[in-house]
């Protein structure tokens, strides 16, 4: 089958991908920009890449034509209010106007479980958008609605670590007694491939969960008793949905923009309706949230997580065309260029590049890292909090900390990245590894700042002491660091051991 994907980019998109040309089917990514979608290598000769923007009509004309089932896998929790709930409908429309045109017999929408009377604007949203993709598409609706979903990278399993993993003592709003049924990543991709071309499902909306109803609370306290943790947890009535985003927000990864969105929808309970059971259509028995939990974790200990929330650009500050920043500009610039002559294998420097940020850190005092990060925090920006999806492994679009990954050319020796922390102006921060006529290599490291007026001139300026100390250390610490032994126990989730002589400091 010719199968549409939407959302290609995103945390479901980039796992069900995979599944989808594993079962023998070519895959048609629709993408907003194809430069930043990156797949394996093995899996090009079955997928296809198309780009549009679903907000534009205009964009969508020249896509194929010859597709049999689509995945509607836009979702949005950036947006708010009024604006937010008229462009996902849009979005929906427009994709159905394509879709109308090319024979698809079957859209398959990912929702929320939506069964409470008085919704978040989000869960309406989501409501209204079955109603666009059931009424005005010609091909056959099947919508899953899920509870939390529970798996490596998933915004829900980030902050539920995020809170537990920092807090001995959490004070948490009336909220936190509202109940869900979670349900593990790996079943959520079973019933999506399961329902492809399934007649009993097609013109049908399901509820999908796991065996556990619980409350918030007992999530938090499970995920506690699965990493050895003792938490406390006081519930109070006078935090307002503002103050309790704010909350969420300063404590853990997410965006300002996404707490808000899951404050209000946490407001409601998201179980599964009995009526609604997918079990005759799908058998199928689905995990415990404690066994889900064990598997998110086992993924990030093996350095597996295939896809993270931060993957999607509305966890940064930009929106679109993040690749037209992918060439540095040549005028208007201030700069820090920092060059490094070394005799050590190439291939161990560039591996200390591509380990930077997240638990390894930025090689050079990194609190001042950590204090930039929080004002950043402050200010509304994404922090550091994002980490990296993997310790090891970088690819185009991926974040970084308070950067984006444009480039990660490891043959090529060059790393790119772009900040998307609140900045007046813009930032580039590149390294790349170049061979010398005497068998030597050179790293250069290029920070490149464009101000916005003179605003971000005296920011810039302003940080040139800083500069000295932070650029010329990283980059003699990038060439110099070793990688240490892992000692015994230790596990790829807690941060370097750092036995190099190089000091982090």
């Amino acid at each position: 089958m010719n199968i549409l994907l939407t959302g290609a980019t995103g945390y479901i998109g980039q796992r069900l991908l995979p599944l989808l040309v594993a079962a023998g089917h070519h895959v048609v990514c629709l993408v907003r920009d194809a430069r930043r979608f990156e797949f394996p290598e093995g899996l090009r000769a079955n997928i296809s890449v198309a780009e549009g923007d679903l907000l534009r009509p205009d964009s969508l004309t020249d896509l194929p034509r010859t597709i049999d089932a689509a995945y509607y896998l836009v979702h949005s929790m950036s947006g708010h209010d009024k604006d937010f709930y008229r462009l996902e409908q849009e979005s929906a429309r427009n994709f159905v106007g394509y879709l109308n045109g090319t024979g698809c017999r079957q859209v398959i929408y990912l929702s929320g479980i939506a069964n409470d009377r008085a919704l978040s604007v989000h869960l309406r949203s989501r409501k209204a958008v079955e109603k666009v993709l059931g009424q005005a598409a010609t091909a056959r609706l099947t919508v899953l609605r899920a509870s939390i979903i529970i798996g490596s990278g998933s915004a829900s399993f980030e902050i539920i670590r995020d809170l537990v993993e920092k807090l001995p003592v959490m004070v948490t709003p009336r909220w936190l007694n509202s109940r869900c049924q979670p349900i593990g990543i790996r079943d959520v991709m079973h019933y999506l491939l399961q329902v492809l071309d399934n007649p009993a499902a097609r013109g049908r909306s399901f509820d999908i969960g796991g065996p556990d109803v619980l409350t918030y609370r007992q999530m938090l306290l499970g995920l506690a008793e699965a990493r050895g943790l003792r938490r406390y947890i006081i519930t109070v009535p006078v935090l307002t949905p503002r103050l309790s985003s704010w909350w969420l927000y300063l404590v853990t990864s997410t965006t300002f923009s996404l707490a808000q969105s899951l404050v209000e929808s946490l407001r409601n309970d998201t179980v599964a309706d009995p009526a609604r059971s997918i079990a005759a259509v799908v058998p199928h028995p689905c995990m415990s949230y404690a066994a889900a939990v064990r598997l998110a974790f086992q993924r990030i200990e093996q350095n597996e997580v295939v896809s993270s929330w931060s993957d999607a650009l509305s966890s940064g500050v930009m929106k679109k065309h993040l690749m037209d920043h992918i060439q540095i500009p040549r005028y208007g610039l201030l700069q820090d260029r920092q060059t490094l002559r070394f005799t050590r294998p190439p291939q161990q420097v560039l591996q200390n590049v591509w380990s930077i940020g997240g638990e390894r850190g930025w090689y050079k005092v990194d609190w001042l890292w950590r204090i930039r990060g929080l004002l950043d925090k402050l200010a509304g920006g994404v922090g550091l909090r994002r980490g990296r999806r993997s310790p090891t492994d970088l690819r185009a679009g991926d974040p970084l900390d308070f950067w984006r990954v444009l480039v990660a050319d490891r043959a090529g020796g060059r790393l790119l990245l772009y900040a998307e922390m609140k900045l007046p102006g813009e930032a580039w921060l590149q390294f790349q590894v170049r061979p010398n006529d005497d068998g030597s290599h050179t790293l250069e490291q290029l920070a490149a700042f464009r101000p916005h007026g003179l605003a971000g001139r005296l920011y810039w300026y302003s940080l040139v002491p800083f500069h000295f100390i932070i650029f010329k250390g990283m980059i003699e610490n990038i060439v110099q660091y070793d990688e240490p032994t892992a000692s015994p126990g230790r596990t790829a989730g807690s941060g370097p051991a750092v036995s190099s002589p190089v000091r982090l400091s």
